[in-house]
């Protein structure tokens, strides 16, 4: 019983803070899924990274929220539907409500039948280096054990900086999500292998009791 209470108490203290989180009342003001469309406004306004035109990947899509934001920023109006100047690709394992404008593909992106849905979602583009940006908000189900879950959060960043490798044009850049704590170091140095310029960036719209923060990598060295 005790167990149960103490976790009842942990999950409406979190409840509490979510409801009144100004970013989430903000999301749900300006349209967003969630708050995480502000970290990757933040990192974009910061660095510069979306441009009209360009074509967009989105790991880990769901539920949407920075989609959502890639979807704004390359409509001419800054508008959630009509005109886009750009394309974005959101994938993910989990379904995925559909973000006008934005192609959704439900799959592993490792998987040969979802990189062919890639190509196909890209048309004329599929051929060679032809993705100006990959973000990923993917993070993996923590299980409170250091260990296990730095592992865990290392091979999503890994995956995440091989498809980039794979798919990005030279010039591309990759922002990923991560953690400080044990291998934090490691994968900063795996992006410094593949990238010219790497900046750590811990948004406002992260919570502030969290460890969570993000890497951007700018310009593969062995494109």
């Amino acid at each position: 019983m005790k167990v149960n209470t103490k976790s009842k108490k942990v999950n409406k203290a979190w409840l509490n803070d979510h409801v009144n989180d100004p970013w989430v009342k903000l999301a749900k003001r300006e349209g967003y899924r969630a708050r995480a469309a502000y970290k990757l406004k933040e990192i974009d306004e910061t660095l510069g990274l979306i441009k009209p035109g360009q074509t967009v990947v989105d790991l880990g899509s769901t539920p949407g929220a920075w989609s959502q934001y890639l979807r704004r920023r390359l409509s001419p109006d800054g508008a959630a539907v009509g005109e886009l100047n750009g394309t974005i690709v959101a994938m993910d394992m989990l379904p995925m409500e559909p973000v006008e404008g934005v192609a959704f593909i439900q799959g592993d992106f490792r998987d040969e039948e979802t990189l062919a849905a890639l190509n196909a979602a890209l048309g004329s583009k599929a051929e060679g280096r032809q993705i100006d940006l990959v973000v990923s908000d993917m993070a993996p189900n923590l299980s409170g054990i250091e260990g296990v879950d730095a592992a865990r959060i290392a091979l999503l960043v890994e995956l995440a900086v091989e498809f980039a490798c794979l798919h990005l044009k030279p010039e591309g850049a990759l922002v990923v999500k991560l953690f400080n704590g044990s291998g934090y170091s490691d994968l900063v140095q795996l992006f410094r292998t593949q990238f010219r310029a790497v900046k750590a960036i811990k948004p406002k719209a992260s919570r502030g009791k969290s460890s969570e923060t993000f890497l951007v990598g700018m310009g593969l060295k062995k494109p």
